[in-house]
């Protein structure tokens, strides 16, 4: 049996416990405000993050991990014993972080790395780095740990609210004269995952009503199917993610254990302080 490890990159946010549970190794996003660079769940979180652009008016920017954070983690897996490294990282739709983990694996020609563009992010992602690994360590070949990564991702779907556009404005995304008036008129964004990204899906003028047609989303892509896997993602808003969970419950079955992630800084700070959100993988 080849002895496989997992790589992934911290826009999975995949907790702390299911990657030691999994042994699955995250490399830092890199934020940077400035001069100053730090690394996602080493260094920085949300609430530091948002407390800093609040404080100074300003977003950071986020920076891929470089090559030479990926090569030590291969390095390291290969030390301890690992013939072959499955690297699963966020879309390179939103991140030159796929980019990044293969420039690495090419520094080093004698080994296996096999470096796999998500087409996803957060727990989409994050499902996806599960799957691999628990195929793995069921003695699965890198192929078809890759393989059971991949039908995941065909079952996968996100949805989610946004409180404001005060940070998509700040990023650029949009005009400021568009978000004055965005926030004039009470708008929500609804935000989902499409064609490897995050898109804003839809607007309207109140947090339920936006809440409810993120759920409303949820049903209709479940379209009937068993809901296997919920994660609720939330950025600095625990208390609205259980809120948004009991939603959930009260419009379709549930699995009975959820997870909740922070979205970490390399994703919340292009969505912005109080967003929820719902990963879920559907049965095939």
């Amino acid at each position: 049996m080849t002895r496989i490890a997992i790589v992934t990159d911290t826009d999975s946010t995949l907790p702390p416990g299911l990657t030691k549970e999994n042994q699955v190794i995250q490399i830092p996003i890199l934020i940077q405000f400035g001069e100053e660079t730090f690394r996602t769940g080493i260094d920085i979180d949300d609430a530091a993050t948002f407390a800093r652009i609040d404080r100074e008016g300003r977003l950071p920017t986020t920076t891929a991990p470089t090559p030479g954070q990926f090569l030590e983690a291969y390095k390291a897996a290969f030390d301890s014993g690992a013939e072959a490294v499955i690297c699963i990282n966020i879309s390179s739709e939103m991140s030159a972080t796929f980019t990044s983990a293969q420039q690495a694996a090419a520094m080093l020609p004698g080994k296996r790395i096999e470096v796999m563009d998500s087409r996803s992010c957060a727990m989409g992602q994050g499902y996806m780095v599960l799957a691999a690994a628990k195929a793995a360590a069921s003695g699965a070949t890198v192929e078809q740990s890759i393989a059971a990564a991949e039908e995941v991702r065909g079952r996968s779907y996100l949805f989610g609210a946004l409180p404001t556009l005060k940070y998509i404005a700040m990023s650029g995304r949009v005009s400021q004269l568009a978000a004055g008036m965005a926030g004039l008129l009470d708008i929500k964004p609804v935000l989902g995952l499409q064609n490897g990204k995050l898109e804003l899906l839809e607007k309207v003028r109140t947090q339920s009503k936006a809440w409810s047609r993120a759920v409303e989303l949820v049903v209709d892509k479940a379209a009937g199917r068993k809901v296997e896997q919920m994660a609720i993602l939330h950025v600095n808003a625990p208390k609205l993610a259980k809120q948004f969970e009991d939603l959930l419950r009260l419009s379709l079955p549930c699995p009975d254990e959820i997870i909740y992630c922070a979205m970490t800084p390399g994703l919340s700070i292009h969505v912005g302080s109080g967003m929820v959100a719902v990963v879920f993988v559907t049965a095939p």
